[in-house]
């Protein structure tokens, strides 16, 4: 074989190994890419469905309705009030007893950040609530910490914080 044939011969055997690779690395990219949005679409409904549960919540508390709310928040559930932290007990009893009627919460906005099988709501609201026979308006930042358990989400944790009407949360 001339010198000519031979340099045909090495390109023919190295073109298609380096056509392999390419497809191999083009197909790698594209699934990689392909994961990644489903992974973002994933993302993005579960911090739908926290918002919307978080909705249905005060729902929910405005309606008193304790089956619900015990349901959803955790046996070792901790409420953190202007006036004092206590358990999931409690709170249902308050709710039930109307001794705190939530009676409606504008939510202004809302954002989610999941971590794994746990989620973090911080919703700015203006609550219109009964507390101890006084009509009360107060505005807050409402921290919610919501762990998945089996196919259902578990309140862990509603914290009030005092806040301006000018308060913003950062997206």
């Amino acid at each position: 074989m001339n010198a000519e044939g031979q340099i045909l011969s090495l390109n023919i055997h190295l073109e298609s190994p380096m056509n392999a690779l390419m497809k191999t690395s083009i197909a790698g990219l594209l699934l990689l890419f392909v994961s990644a949005q489903l992974s973002l679409a994933q993302h993005e409904a579960v911090e739908q469905e926290i918002a919307d549960l978080s909705k249905t919540k005060w729902e929910w508390m405005a309606d008193k309705n304790v089956d619900e709310l015990a349901d959803l928040f955790h046996d070792r559930s901790r409420f953190v009030h202007m006036s004092g932290t206590w358990g999931k007990e409690r709170e249902v009893e308050i709710i039930r007893s109307g001794s705190i009627h939530y009676k409606q919460a504008d939510v202004h906005d809302v954002v989610v950040e999941v971590f794994g099988d746990t989620a973090i709501l911080w919703n700015r609201i203006t609550l219109l609530a009964e507390v101890r026979g006084n009509n009360v308006s107060n505005e807050f930042t409402v921290t919610e910490i919501y762990q998945k358990a089996d196919d259902d989400w578990k309140l862990l944790d509603l914290t009030f914080s005092s806040v301006r009407d000018t308060h913003s949360i950062e997206h």
